[in-house]
């Protein structure tokens, strides 16, 4: 064969497909880096079958077309750091095809190489002995080939028998790879892929790998075992973030990779070519790494994977439930209204904090597998952060959702549902938070500096996301200020956009603000819903919330 074209391609991709679920339970069995979470075969899997059926759904009518189109859906469906490199290597390849009908072997060639280069520059740390070794392998191999004989059958073979090279040395790249006594289980994905690929164009069978076998008298949690306890195996990051990010510019992109390397390891970044990026990372804060993309454009179709090691609580006899909610909230109204939304209530009084050692009587008492924490507020947030360190997560599951706001706290309890996977719960709530553009309206107790002018005590004072925005003094006024200035921070918020405003009333807000404020925001915005609760916080006259 001389060159592929769509047919070749729609069956390497049918071919990938049924390859790679062949060999799920081998290559989860051998995956130990960079966690030993048994999921790098099903990552695969995942990946190239949304390819493969974006591919079905279409009609191309052109080589370089049909690879365009796996491509994209390979990003779409990726799963893991495994499927986004993947999905970046189909990516290189399409780029280089896009205007070609067939592919033969030059254009093929310049496939591997944007390949090579795209897969790397997705990850934010390449490390050596993984599948971009692999991959990198494979690229040199063909070069070296076509330079020789310019034939396509025998640069797919090379490219497939440097990738089979690369992928036997990898233990001697990756200590924990040795420990563990595997190969590394990205780049066994990455030689089926091209063995695949072989077996198209040349038009035999894809071939065994019998060097490349599982060690049955060595099941998984054997290896597993051995990779945990290696140093730099296990992280110390315990969820797996993935979302989709559309809306991103490319001078965005390098500060969204820098956010994320600073909060977590595994981070990959990879574009489809036409706006839209597959986000990676392993970390700690599920927040902060969903707030990232928040800053670079718009996360959707948002994932989080627990990476903690399934093993029996150690205390399992002292579980009594599997799920709670907690919020530590500052108002005893503001704790009634989270306490009929589901949720038990620590509440904070008269502004006093309660100290770490309180909350952590009480996520034990409340002994739950599984226990969410909301705080309303960046102090709160740290008696929380506090809090959760002291936990050991094998035994207890201890999550902080973030929440700058009790109009936050609020928002994601609206969308707390016991009835689903606590990780999938987490989620939700923390995008719901992240989703709410608050502000607040204050009066001054004593004079300060801001950065749009002086406030003296007894001004009126208003924010949006702790920003001072407007600054008035009340006089004898003072009720009409409020609602002046609340609505000038609602004008605001409400800029960005907003269908649902929720409103907070303080322990000092005045009889009937309110129904002032409803009445104002009808006449300026009827087609926003709005609410008010008596939060009686002491912080803030009123706390304002825009979904």
């Amino acid at each position: 064969m001389q060159a592929l074209r769509v047919a070749e391609v729609s069956a390497w991709a049918a071919a990938c497909v049924r390859s790679l679920e062949g060999l799920r339970a081998d290559i989860d069995s051998i995956n130990v880096y960079p966690v030993a979470d048994s999921d790098t075969g099903s990552n695969l899997v995942h990946t190239v079958t949304g390819a493969h059926e974006a591919l079905v759904r279409s009609t191309p009518d052109a080589a370089g077309r049909a690879l365009d189109t796996l491509a994209r859906g390979a990003i779409a469906a990726a799963r893991g750091n495994s499927g986004v490199i993947l999905s970046q290597a189909l990516r290189g390849m399409a780029e280089a095809c896009r205007s070609r009908d067939s592919v033969d072997a030059e254009t093929l060639i310049s496939g591997l190489i944007h390949a090579d280069r795209l897969a790397t520059e997705a990850v934010a740390r390449p490390v050596d002995g993984t599948m971009l070794t692999v991959l990198h392998a494979a690229r040199r191999g063909a070069e070296a080939e076509y330079d020789r004989t310019g034939a396509l059958e025998r640069t797919v073979t090379a490219a497939a028998t440097s990738a089979a090279e690369a992928l036997g040395r990898t233990p001697s790249q990756l200590a924990v790879l040795a420990e563990a006594g595997v190969f590394d289980a990205g780049g066994r994905g990455v030689l089926a892929v091209l063995d695949e690929l072989v077996a198209v164009v040349t038009g035999h069978s894809a071939c065994a790998r019998p060097e490349f076998a599982v060690d049955a008298s060595r099941g998984p949690a054997q290896r597993a075992s051995s990779a945990v306890s290696s140093p730099g195996t296990a992280s110390a990051q315990p969820w797996e973030v993935m979302y989709l990010l559309n809306g991103a510019s490319e001078a965005a992109l390098p500060a969204l990779r820098d956010e994320l390397s600073a909060i977590g390891d595994c981070v990959t970044v990879a574009g489809d070519g036409a706006g839209s990026h597959a986000v990676h990372v392993h970390c700690a804060d599920i927040g902060a790494a969903l707030e990232a993309g928040l800053r670079a454009g718009h996360p959707h179709q948002v994932r989080v994977e627990s990476l903690a090691p399934q093993e029996p609580m150690i205390d399992s006899g002292q579980v009594r439930r599997p799920r709670a909610v907690l919020a530590l909230v500052d108002g005893e109204d503001l704790a009634k209204l989270c306490s009929q939304a589901g949720a038990r209530v620590l509440a904070a009084h008269g502004g006093q904090l309660p100290g770490t050692e309180r909350v952590q009587r009480l996520i034990t008492q409340l002994a739950a597998a599984h226990t969410a924490v909301l705080p309303a507020g960046p102090e709160l947030t740290r008696v929380a952060e506090s809090t959760v360190a002291a936990f050991d997560r094998v035994d207890r599951d201890v999550v902080v959702v973030p929440c700058s706001s009790p109009v936050q706290v609020l928002a994601a309890l609206a969308v707390h549902d016991s009835s689903r996977r606590a990780h999938d719960d987490v989620v939700a709530m923390a995008e719901a938070a992240a989703a709410t553009h608050r502000g607040e309206v204050s009066v001054a107790s004593q004079d300060a500096i801001t950065w749009v002018g002086r406030v003296a005590a007894g001004d009126v004072v208003g924010f949006v996301d702790d920003e001072v925005v407007r600054i008035q003094q009340a006089g004898e006024q003072r009720d009409d200020v409020l609602a002046d200035v609340a609505m000038e921070v609602l004008e605001r918020l409400l800029g960005v956009r907003g269908e649902l405003v929720t409103v907070l009333l303080g322990a000092q807000a005045p009889e009937g603000v309110d129904a002032e404020l409803g009445r104002r925001l009808r006449t300026a915005h009827p087609e926003v819903e709005f609410v008010a609760y008596h939060g009686g916080q002491t912080d803030s006259v009123l706390t304002i919330g825009v979904e």
